[in-house]
């Protein structure tokens, strides 16, 4: 059986994230220690509730990582030490602050790749599990991958850089919640997806049914959403149909394009 693992919030330019992997263990006997519980009932949320969620706007758009060079190959330290265009962009901060957020979003808690740049090692850790195939021996960032990756990191994205608690949900195993979660965190804020890996990126959003506000994400009052990371292309309703039992949306459409690699933010 396995349980949710919670981690510090930081910040992929908005959002902490939740989700089940799994069940909790059950609370035990009344003989149970407060911490014992206190531990018991935090692993009714995953790691998504309580990941980095800090991402800046300037590590999604400034001196990209090489993308194609990445994409194209297994996520892993042996095979990023032979790509010297990865290498060399990796000497940015700020490809590095991408590529830690895709490693998060790709990778599963446990894995993890590490490069060394002058000595110094730069280690990028698996959090959450959306593309865990990335990081096979084999494996590449395919559309499914990009797109999981991609709507992840968007939901991630905080104008203040500030890590905020957020549930973050979608058609995918490692984005199931429990009804504890879904509880602690009944605000729908937006759903996310697009493309960064794409030559010109694709940075997509729509609100909630209702809503007027995506402040973490775009800044100001939220409501003029001019500058914003993100294309605010209108309500969720209008774009993706129903909602699923979970409240999250999918098959989101733009044009005469649907995407179906679509996640889903709430709030407490």
């Amino acid at each position: 059986m396995r349980a949710g693992v919670a981690i510090s919030c930081l910040g992929l330019l908005g959002a902490c994230l939740t989700a089940c992997i799994g069940e909790a263990e059950p609370f035990g006997d009344e003989s149970s220690t407060e911490e014992e519980i206190a531990t018991a009932e935090q692993a009714a949320f995953t790691k998504n509730a309580f990941t980095k969620n800090a991402l800046t706007a300037s590590a999604l758009t400034r001196n990209r990582l090489a993308t194609e060079a990445l994409t194209g190959g297994p996520l892993t330290s042996s095979a990023l030490a032979r790509s010297g265009e990865v290498m060399r962009a990796l000497r940015d901060p700020l490809a590095r602050e991408f590529l830690t957020y895709a490693a998060g979003c790709a990778l599963p808690e446990g894995r993890s790749v590490q490069v060394t740049l002058d000595g110094e090692t730069h280690v990028f850790e698996g959090e959450l599990g959306l593309a865990p195939e990335w990081g096979r021996a084999h494996g590449q960032c395919n559309a499914r991958c990009q797109g999981w990756v991609s709507a992840c990191m968007l939901a991630r994205v905080n104008y203040l850089g500030e890590s905020v608690p957020l549930s973050m949900r979608g058609k995918n195993r490692a984005l199931e919640s429990r009804p504890e979660e879904r509880k602690a965190f009944p605000h729908r804020e937006a759903a996310y997806f697009g493309d960064l890996f794409a030559p010109e990126q694709l940075r997509f959003a729509c609100k909630s049914p209702g809503s007027t506000l995506i402040r973490r994400v775009c800044g100001g009052t939220g409501e003029d959403t001019d500058g914003c990371i993100v294309d605010v292309l209108g309500d969720c309703d209008d774009l993706c149909g129903a909602p699923a039992p979970d409240g999250s949306f999918s098959n989101c459409a733009v044009g005469d394009r649907t995407i179906r690699t679509t996640v889903t933010i709430f709030r407490e």
